[in-house]
């Protein structure tokens, strides 16, 4: 009677860690799936742009109010025709 249930005990454990090794190892290949690793890197890409965008713009902003204070600090007229020498 013990060896039947020791048998039968090792057997299910042996079983469902069977099963829950093969879900893992799925997983684990859905995951460095060639699909799946272009999808990532296109949306980290993409978030890259964005962000690179967002910071031209900001230091464009941030440059024409830097002129902007220089102008009047200085009563200077803003004349954006320069003419260079």
């Amino acid at each position: 009677m013990r060896r039947a249930f020791w048998v039968s005990l090792g057997l299910g454990a042996g079983a469902a860690s069977a099963i829950l090794a093969s879900r893992w190892t799925r997983r684990q290949a859905k995951r460095v799936a060639p699909a799946t690793i272009a999808r990532e890197t296109k949306g980290g890409l993409l978030d890259l742009s964005r962000l690179v965008s967002e910071s031209i713009a900001e230091g464009r902003q941030a440059m024409a109010d830097r002129e902007r204070e220089l102008h009047e600090a200085y009563d200077a007229p803003e004349d954006r025709s320069r003419v260079a020498d």
